[in-house]
């Protein structure tokens, strides 16, 4: 095929419009779950919208995606609530609640698909394709529906920015100022309910989680602002789907679904190695700058402190003897204050043998040892 050709397939064209539609509402909805903690929601969520699907299933008879969207959105948002009222009403934490709510509902799932698949109905075959997602068989028609489940949430999502901010942020100055917390989070669980319902066609019940959850993690490692950082972990999002949709399509046989994840697991890594200021090579390289200023400062400090003994600013140093003191060689630490002027090669008098070269401190090393000595615990900090 040529690229036209290719670009112009229709099952190509559904299934990425219908995976950039999946990252778009993931990357949105999974920055406010990955903030209020509960990245386990996803998959929750996700396991709890397998008995809606096979309710949805036997109340419409047939495989039609509107209903089953529908069941699969009813008891993803009864599990939500669910977890909520285990959290509000007991004493159990988030994720023991998180843990509760799959496990019974993901059962109930199991059973009711179990029921199907031995009953009669000739249109129950290929219904456990949920579980892992069955990308190539989106029709145009479906993508009208995950089009307006993602407008919806966007919409919910820009009318009540302020609110799910201040929620995911600080939930107990929110009640005090007399907004409902409440109904706030549950309207914000349901809506990521919403997201997983819109990425059960494409991804599946198992893998659901990992598409709500990887563009935010990616994302949040790149910023530190929400406004930010919902739109890269959208930003993100979207490319992983459309990256995953169109490496399966080069390669005949390969399931969309994990090659969407697998793509979106780049960008995480990606992110968690090169993101400024949080990746794991740029902490890797301020920890080792942060050590040769340590060694530069214990250096600068014992030449003070010698001075100090010797009761002479100007007291001359054998590099040698610094060396052995220190346990090493100082040199390259030694020239690193000579550049900020904190120290500086002395010549010997005429005659004087000198087995290693001296240094003395400077007027300005001599401010900055004391300033070191002194605020010891905001140099540490700094």
């Amino acid at each position: 095929m040529s690229p036209a050709e290719w670009l112009s397939d229709y099952t190509l064209q559904n299934v990425a419009i219908g995976a950039a539609l999946l990252g778009l509402v993931s990357g949105v909805l999974g920055s406010f779950a990955v903030l209020r903690k509960q990245s386990l929601l996803g998959d929750t969520l996700s396991h709890a919208a397998l008995p809606g699907i096979c309710l949805g299933f036997i109340m419409s008879g047939g495989r039609h995606l509107g209903s089953l969207l529908a069941g699969a959105l009813f008891t993803g948002a009864l599990a939500a609530l669910a977890m909520l009222w285990l959290t509000r009403m007991s004493r159990l934490k988030t994720d023991a609640a998180l843990g509760i709510t799959l496990s019974v509902f993901f059962a109930i799932g199991v059973v009711l698909l179990t029921h199907i698949q031995g009953s009669n109905n000739a249109s129950q075959g290929g219904l456990d394709a949920f579980l892992f997602g069955q990308a190539a068989a989106t029709l145009r028609s479906d993508l009208w529906i995950m089009a307006g489940v993602t407008a919806i949430a966007m919409l919910l999502v820009t009318a009540l920015w302020k609110e799910f901010k201040l929620v995911s942020f600080d939930p107990q100055y929110a009640a005090c100022i007399g907004m409902p917390v409440v109904l706030l989070e549950a309207v914000l669980t349901v809506m990521i309910a919403l997201a997983v319902v819109v990425g059960l066609q494409m991804v599946g019940v198992v893998l659901m989680a990992a598409m709500i959850i990887a563009p935010a993690v990616a994302a949040r490692q790149w910023t530190h602002r929400l406004e930010h950082m919902v739109i890269l972990a959208a930003l993100f999002g979207i490319f992983g789907g459309v990256c995953g949709a169109v490496i399966s399509a080069l390669g005949p046989g390969l399931a969309t679904g994990p090659l969407i994840i697998l793509s979106l697991s780049v960008v995480v890594i990606i992110s968690l190695l090169l993101a400024p200021g949080r990746g794991f090579v740029w902490e890797i390289l301020k920890l080792r700058s942060d050590r040769r200023a340590l060694r530069h400062q214990k250096v600068l400090t014992t030449l003070y402190h010698v001075a100090c003994q010797h009761e002479d600013r100007s007291y001359r140093f054998d590099q040698g003897m610094i060396d052995i003191y220190h346990g090493t060689n100082t040199r390259n630490a030694l020239q690193r204050l000579a550049e900020r002027d904190w120290v500086r090669l002395q010549t010997p008098p005429p005659g004087e043998p000198v087995s290693a070269p001296q240094w003395v401190l400077t007027d300005s090393g001599i401010d900055e040892a004391e300033r070191l000595l002194r605020y010891p615990a905001e140099e540490a900090a700094s």
